[in-house]
C-alpha cells in the first residue's frame, strides 16, 4: 500500500513541485497551505509522512509541529527557506524527525522522505527477552513501548531506534558515527547536529534529571553508552 504524504506548503509552486516528484514515486499526497488546514487534513485521514514547511500563515511551522506532537508520532520533516542552525535545532527539538533547507533537489527530497520512512517502520528485534529493564527504564519490545518506572513514555519512531541502540549495546560506547549510521543511515554520518539534538530530546522524556544522565551518558571525545547497572 503506497504511504501517505501530506505537505503544508503556503507557496503553491512549492506545493505542485513537491506533489509532482512524491507522486512521480508512487506516493500519494494530500497538501494543506498552513499549520490549521494541516491539523485538520491530519485528524481526517491517515498520514505515514508530514513534509511541513516553516514561514506560513495563521500557524506556522514550529507551532504546527508541536501540535501534532501533542498527540502523534507521525514522522514530520521540517522544510525551512532559513538555514541557520538556531532553525534547524528548534525544529528538531520540537520533535521533528529531519530538515531540509531551501532550495533542495528533488533527489535530495526523495533520500529524506526514503530514510524517514524506513526509520518509522518498526525495527526487527532478536530473539531474546521480550523485556528490558535499566534502572527504571523498561522496554517492551513487543509493543516497542518504553516505561519510566509506573509512566509511559512517548518516543517517536527515531528515538526509540536510538534508544535500542543502546540497549542492545549496553556497557558499550558507540561513536557518534555509529549511531547517525545505525539509525539515520550512512547518508547522515556526519551530521553530529541531528544527533545532539535527539540525544537531548530523549534525556529529557527518560532521565530523572536530564544534566546528570543515568541512562544515557556521554563519554567526552568518544562517544556515548548506557552505562551496565549494578549487580
Amino acid at each position: 500500500m503506497a504511504k501517505r504524504i501530506l505537505i503544508v506548503d503556503d507557496e503553491p509552486r512549492y506545493l505542485r513541485l513537491l506533489e509532482a516528484n512524491l507522486r512521480t514515486e508512487g506516493y500519494e499526497v494530500t497538501t494543506a497551505q498552513d499549520g490549521v488546514q494541516a491539523l485538520d487534513v491530519f485528524s481526517a485521514q491517515p498520514i505515514d509522512l508530514v513534509l511541513l514547511d516553516v514561514m506560513m500563515p495563521r500557524l506556522d511551522g514550529f507551532g504546527t509541529c508541536q501540535r501534532l506532537r501533542e498527540f502523534s508520532n507521525v514522522p514530520i520533516v521540517i522544510l525551512t527557506a532559513r538555514g541557520e542552525e538556531q532553525d534547524r535545532v528548534r525544529g528538531l527539538d520540537l520533535g521533528a524527525d529531519d530538515y531540509l533547507v531551501k532550495p533542495f533537489s528533488a533527489t535530495e527530497l526523495l533520500a529524506r522522505v526514503r530514510a524517514v520512512l524506513r526509520r518509522a517502520q518498526p525495527p526487527a528485534e532478536p530473539g531474546q527477552a521480550r523485556f528490558f529493564t535499566h534502572d527504571d527504564l523498561k522496554i517492551d519490545f513487543a509493543r516497542a513501548e518504553v516505561w519510566r518506572g509506573e509512566e509511559a513514555i512517548s518516543l517517536s519512531a527515531t528515538e526509540y531506534r536510538l534508544l535500542l541502540q543502546f540497549a542492545h549495546n549496553i556497557g558499550k560506547i558507540l561513536t557518534s558515527e555509529e549511531l547517525l549510521t545505525s539509525v539515520w543511515g550512512v547518508e547522515y554520518k556526519n551530521d553530529k547536529e541531528i544527533l545532539w539534538v535527539s540525544i537531548a530530546r530523549l534525556r529529557q522524556k527518560l532521565e530523572e534529571d536530564a544534566h546528570n544522565p543515568r541512562h544515557i551518558v556521554t563519554r567526552s571525545g568518544l562517544g556515548y553508552l548506557m552505562p551496565p547497572t549494578e549487580a
